[in-house]
């Protein structure tokens, strides 16, 4: 049975959705923001590691697997690995959700969890025992309210695919906000404030995800006991999940692109970017607004153009997104080049930004769309876990490795390999495009 009840032609509980998710995306890329930036210029140096809790130990095993190791390579690789475990969580969450607890349960505890893991990054020692929480926080929430938006709308509902657009909006409106809240506080302020108004922006995701209680879809049957029988998933449902699956690969060297926005870029944009306006200097947190601000102008352009002339199928939109992720690192290199060494306009950069941008809002709601669209209804959540799969993967663990190389390594030949690893993958979608078609048809129960 689904919830009654519409606003602007989109189920009502759309809207709730989106100011939940709206809210705890402030409070994840307001962290974001600062992360890199924090461990790279004030926590990891000396007269402050020394009162961080478990410091030795960490930097031992990344010693162990990679050799010595200098603030800037170390701080890459915890930031890499904070993030992908953030997208390897929701594999956790959503078995969770679809065997025990229910979508609403799981998704609940992990606001509370993401709440105290900000409040507790105010503490300079608890910086491993707060990324802990947050990232079991944000698995438990993201995979389970992203199943919700699918959910409002009826099998084969055309809707959808924009739901999920609208949804990205509010995924951005919060990421666009977060580093003129968060990071100016944390930069000029003080680093607390930063991480504090994170927590608070995580509470203000629970009142609203609350609120619209009654207009959530309905929890999908689930089997909390283990004498229920599970049925099977037939033959042609086992082939969708498999096509699925291989998807994962090249998502997984998309999203290591894409996840140097927030890593390698925040370097840049702290000591190769010019960032003076007329006389003033533009904070470095405030680039990270740039992605989010674009999605605003650049998917209702999209959605039209797509409305108007047709849109590709999912896997092709995938595939470009992927192409303007080469293209925007191709623009980098050749800043980095003419630089020589020395720092370049922050419109470069910015530029960046919006060419990268446009690529994520190609492929990234196609990819949450597909994935609600082809899973199995009782393995759903399951499923929209995977979809984070290649986030944990590329954006977590191969993007923290790439990003360590980057004082080692010329920063135009840097770019040139981001901008390689992102052309395979849109190489490898692309052609996968009709082979796969045949089994990722949407599921009809």
């Amino acid at each position: 049975m689904k919830v009654t009840g519409t606003l602007f032609g989109h189920p009502r509980g759309l809207a709730f959705l989106f100011g939940t998710e709206m809210w705890e995306r402030f409070s994840y890329y307001g962290m974001r923001a600062l992360l890199v930036g924090y461990l790279v210029k004030y926590l990891l140096l000396p007269g402050h590691v020394e009162d961080v809790w478990l410091y030795p130990q960490v930097k031992a095993f990344y010693e162990m697997l990679s050799g010595p190791l200098g603030v800037q390579p170390l701080s890459a690789l915890i930031y890499g690995t904070y993030t992908g475990l953030i997208y390897g969580t929701p594999l956790l969450g959503g078995w969770l959700a679809d065997r025990f607890f229910g979508q609403r349960r799981i998704a609940i505890f992990g606001m509370v969890m993401v709440a105290f893991g900000h409040f507790m990054m105010a503490f300079e020692n608890m910086l491993f025992p707060a990324l802990t929480l947050l990232i079991f926080g944000v698995g438990f929430f993201k995979t389970n309210t992203t199943t919700q938006v699918g959910l409002l709308y009826e099998t084969g509902d055309p809707r959808r695919d924009a739901g999920y657009s609208i949804f990205y909006v509010g995924i951005n409106l919060g990421a666009f906000l977060a580093p003129f809240v968060c990071g100016t506080l944390g930069e000029k302020v003080g680093w607390a404030y930063g991480f504090a108004a994170a927590g608070v922006g995580m509470l203000f995701a629970l009142i609203v995800y609350l609120s619209g209680w009654k207009y959530l879809p309905p929890e999908p049957p689930r089997r909390t006991r283990a004498h229920e029988p599970r049925p099977p998933l037939t033959k042609a449902e086992w082939k969708s999940v498999g096509a699925l699956f291989l998807l994962v690969i090249p998502l997984t060297l998309y999203w290591a692109c894409n996840e140097q926005q927030g890593n390698t870029m925040a370097l840049w944009s702290i000591d190769n970017a010019d960032r003076s306006l007329f006389g003033w200097e533009i904070p470095w947190t405030w680039f990270q607004s740039v992605n989010p601000f674009v999605i605003f102008i650049g998917t209702p352009l999209l959605l039209a153009l797509w409305d108007r002339r047709g849109a590709p199928s999912s896997t092709m939109k995938m595939a470009w997104g992927c192409y303007l992720m080469m293209a925007a690192n191709l623009v980098m290199a050749a800043v980095a080049w003419s630089a020589g060494g020395g720092k370049s306009s922050w419109l470069w950069m910015t530029l960046y930004f919006v060419v990268m941008t446009m690529g994520e809002i190609t492929l990234y709601p196609a990819s949450m769309s597909l994935f609600s669209k082809v899973a199995p209804l009782r393995i759903a959540s399951l499923m929209m876990a995977v979809n984070f799969l290649p986030n944990f993967l590329g954006g977590g663990f191969l993007q923290g490795w790439l990003a360590s190389y980057w004082e080692k390594m010329d920063k135009a030949l840097f770019f040139v390999m981001i901008a390689a690893i992102a052309a395979v993958a849109g190489v490898i979608i692309h052609a996968a495009d009709r082979p796969l078609a045949p089994m990722l048809e949407e599921k009809k129960t």
